[in-house]
């Protein structure tokens, strides 16, 4: 099928005219109204394109450049041409043998890199774009091979190391194509790259899963794999290029509804830097070489459908090498960048078409009334955004050739290798540092973060994406039926049993409960542990973008903070003093903290105080310290060890189930990323807990998935301490004050929650925790009535569900403990983290200072 086919004859003469006159009118077009656009032909694609070319117009003024078009002065670095892929078009992929045949290695040799990076360099290019081929070491042996000789495990470790040589030794800027990529890969190589990208190319998934599809056989042109990557992208706050490759054989509805997803993944993250709309030229030697190149006319009437749909803000490019000097139509059809032009190097994926001479392009640019400027590889509205969007390691590589007025390109600026490195100082104490204290006398500074409409992604998108996650089911199971099974052995219920279960209320509940206060008797006794612990939150300055989250900050506002490693120690030298066993450490995300920072947090525990248990670092700063020092997470975590990790927190868990997990935070951790980081640590002998926050976004079915999947990693791994129930607390979360999150679970919810906890869990988690911190003495003092058996700790300090309105405090001595286990008619028992018995020397030292403890509280500079 060719790219001019629809389902039925052209649209009609009426239908054309009330979309062109949508168009010019500014209205929202639909997916119908951009198909008959798109066949715009004669006066009708005049029409079209003269209205795309007022929207680029007002898009340019407000931005600050009228009247300019931009490209960027690249090099073109073929990394790799071996893929996994097999797209029926490309002349780009070759296959080992032809590699060896022509003097080549398997990849191109740093050597090799850098010459072509040095030349670019000397000619005032300021882009080296690193293309290759999807993860040729899953297809190709060879490919392994020189991967595993050259000591890298996987190609994005070769892309990261090369990137940062490239940087280091030249001054050109990564822009980065390495295909398909993970949210983990997203996290390794932002720190080397301020752009990357990855053609759409469409979203017609007939075109890659039916025989004969230019995709058919591709695993990495799954167009679902592709648009996640581009909400990845979004999630990690990477600036992105994406676009259409037209006239492969999708029908003009196809092309639309391609156009509309980019729009919709655009408004979402605020990350799509630019769209590329790329005509198909067949090539000789691919099984599409008989294919009809796209028309002039289809690529102009693409690129202004693509104006109106993505609004005047949006950046489009439509590659100059492959239009035949038509530059002015385009120009006139609302494009606004030429891409990247490359004064050195060929354009390896279409070999046959040369760039043109930016001399020429700034001529017939001037010639349709623009003036042409060079960009850097990373766009001016990212450049002037700075965090989160370009990573603390690359600001002195980016701010040395851009211009910090405009954002781009400083044209005479010298191009010549920096040192790649973490920053210094990264352990300085700044801001709040009293915060665990003040926030119990004085509060908050204000009630959300001052990039509130930035960080954490577009409110009206998310609104929608959440609508459908929220809606109720009918539940049809007989709960007494459901309570039968449950009483005789709760490890038979089925799914369907115990979604039932999870929504009982009345009578219901309450045998329900009574139900897992048995099971929790018949597993662990009648004793509510606790332990003496303390919480260190080392920073609050995070970037994430976590949208249930208050007590992330801006390193600029009122209420942020980062403690000095000397801080740290004194506070867990505090904290063993008054009886402590434990100390819990978690922080945000802050772009300044290099990966090896977690290893000095744990080292300056240990030498301090050797005693102390080190239970530290979620599953999202693991990720964090592992893509940052680019080891893989196993070799962190054992690094971690050996500084004195202990055990690691199970939270960031939240709910594992992604339909809620990106309406709850931009950019942390997917759900199988968070398991894949609990199951190492188990493996290494390092024990976690676990938890779910509810209430928020969520519903029971999620709830029962989430505890299932728990319990699966239990059975392999036997290494979860025990389970935590953390209810959401809304008060000043992003995601409640936007209008979106219900105002936390009720009471009914923590009891359903805490009772389905003990059934699902049961024998594999044995322990059950409450939080005193969220639900205050009556409410944990009923979920120990509900089958919970443990307090969890005395905390000290707590800052996290403080900062986001809870008014339990930040501190229980021993005495209030036993007195929450006393009002549920129960005897206290201390632990330790791993469930055993606390030292008589700690308790004596716990029990001489109970009640004391908030004097010794405040460390400050």
């Amino acid at each position: 099928m060719t790219t001019s086919a629809t389902s039925g004859t052209g649209p009609t003469e009426n239908s054309m005219r009330r979309a062109l006159k949508r168009a010019r009118d500014g209205v929202a077009l639909d997916v119908a109204e951009a198909a008959v656009l798109l066949q715009a032909r004669g006066a009708d694609l005049a029409g079209l394109t003269a209205s795309a070319a007022r929207v680029r117009d007002a898009g340019l003024e407000a931005a600050g450049r009228p009247g300019v078009i931009t490209y960027s002065k690249s090099v073109f670095i073929p990394l790799t041409r071996l893929c996994r892929d097999r797209c029926h078009y490309c002349t780009f992929v070759t296959v080992p043998g032809k590699l060896r045949r022509a003097g080549h290695g398997m990849f191109m040799s740093p050597d090799e890199v850098l010459d072509i990076a040095r030349k670019g360099a000397a000619l005032g290019c300021k882009e080296a774009l690193i293309t290759l081929g999807d993860k040729p070491e899953d297809r190709w042996p060879e490919a392994r091979e020189w991967l595993d000789a050259h000591g890298y495990d996987d190609t994005i470790a070769y892309v990261r190391a090369v990137s940062i040589r490239i940087l280091e030794e030249t001054g050109l800027l990564p822009h980065l194509n390495p295909g398909v990529m993970t949210w983990t890969d997203f996290q390794r190589l932002k720190p080397v790259a301020p752009s990357m990208g990855m053609m759409l190319e469409t979203t017609a998934t007939r075109l890659w899963s039916e025989p004969g599809g230019p995709h058919h056989g591709s695993p990495d042109k799954e167009p679902a794999v592709r648009l996640r990557v581009l909400e990845d992208a979004g999630r990690s706050s990477v600036p992105f290029t994406s676009g259409l490759l037209i006239g492969i054989g999708e029908t003009y509805e196809e092309r639309a509804e391609s156009l509309f997803a980019l729009r919709k993944v655009s408004r979402a993250y605020h990350g799509i830097q630019e769209l590329i709309i790329q005509n198909f030229r067949a090539k000789p030697d691919t099984a599409m070489r008989g294919m009809p190149d796209a028309e002039l006319d289809e690529l102009v009437a693409t690129v202004a459908v693509a104006r109106h749909i993505m609004g005047p803000s949006a950046c489009l490019q439509a590659p100059p090498n492959l239009v035949d000097s038509e530059y002015e139509r385009l120009i006139g059809a609302g494009i606004d960048d030429w891409g990247g032009v490359s004064p050195l190097t060929i354009d390896h994926v279409n070999p046959e078409r040369p760039w043109p001479q930016i001399e020429e392009l700034t001529e017939r640019s001037r010639a349709a009334g623009f003036s042409l400027r060079e960009r850097l590889c990373v766009y001016p509205e990212f450049v002037r955004r700075g965090e989160p969007w370009l990573d603390p390691r690359l600001r002195p590589h980016v701010a040395a050739l851009a211009d910090p007025a405009t954002g781009l390109a400083l044209p005479d600026a010298p191009v010549e290798g920096r040192p790649w490195q973490e920053p210094e100082e990264a352990f300085t104490a700044a801001g709040r540092t009293d915060l665990h204290a003040s926030i119990d006398t004085e509060g908050r500074t204000g009630d959300r973060r001052a990039d509130f409409d930035e960080v954490y992604g577009d409110w009206e998108a998310l609104r929608e994406a959440a609508a459908p996650g929220m809606a109720p089911e009918r539940i049809d199971t007989d709960v007494r039926a459901a309570l039968r099974t449950a009483a005789d052995d709760p490890t038979r219920l089925t799914d369907a049993e115990a979604l039932a279960l999870l929504h009982a209320d009345g009578p219901a509940l309450d045998a329900l409960c009574r139900v897992a206060d048995d099971v929790r008797r018949s597993a662990v006794g009648d004793d509510v542990t606790y332990i003496v612990t303390r919480n260190i939150n080392f920073t609050n300055v995070c970037y994430t973008g976590c949208r249930f989250c208050a007590f992330a900050q801006r390193r600029t506002d009122a209420d942020a903070y980062t403690l000095s490693l000397e801080q740290v120690a004194d506070r867990a030298q505090q904290a063993w003093d008054v009886g402590a066993v434990e100390v819990c450490m978690q922080g945000g995300i802050h772009p300044d903290l290099p990966g090896t920072a977690y290893f000095d947090i744990a080292k300056a525990v240990k030498e301090r105080v050797p005693g102390m248990h080190v239970h530290a670092f979620s599953p999202m700063e693991v990720v964090n310290g592992a893509t940052r020092t680019g080891m893989p997470v196993r070799e962190w975590l054992t690094a971690a060890k050996e500084a004195g990790l202990d055990s690691v927190p199970g939270t960031a868990a939240e709910i594992l189930d992604d339909e809620v997990r990106w309406v709850l935070t931009k950019g942390k951790l997917p759900a199988a990323t968070w398991i894949e980081v609990i199951r190492t640590a188990h493996e290494l002998g390092i024990r976690s807990s676990s938890t779910m926050m509810y209430g928020h976004v969520d519903q029971p079915r999620h709830w029962l998935g989430h505890l299932r999947t728990l319990a699966g990693i239990q059975r392999e791994t036997g290494g979860f301490t025990e389970f935590v129930t953390l209810p959401f607390i809304h008060t000043n979360a992003p995601v409640y004050l936007a209008g979106i999150a219900r105002p936390g679970p009720s009471v009914r919810d923590n009891r359903a929650v805490t009772a389905m906890a003990r059934l699902l869990l049961h024998p594999w988690i044995p322990n059950i925790q409450t939080s005193w911190v969220k639900l205050g003495t009556e409410g944990a003092a009923e979920m120990l009535r509900s089958g919970a058996n443990d307090l969890g700790g005395t905390l000290m300090e707590e800052t996290i569900s403080r900062m986001a309105g809870s008014s339990y405090g930040s501190y229980k001595s021993v005495r209030d403990l036993v007195a929450v286990a006393e009002a549920a008619g129960r005897p206290a028992k201390p632990r330790t983290t791993l469930y055993g018995d606390v030292p008589e020397e700690r308790q004596r030292a716990a029990e001489a200072s109970d009640g004391h403890l908030p004097d010794l509280l405040p460390v400050l500079d």
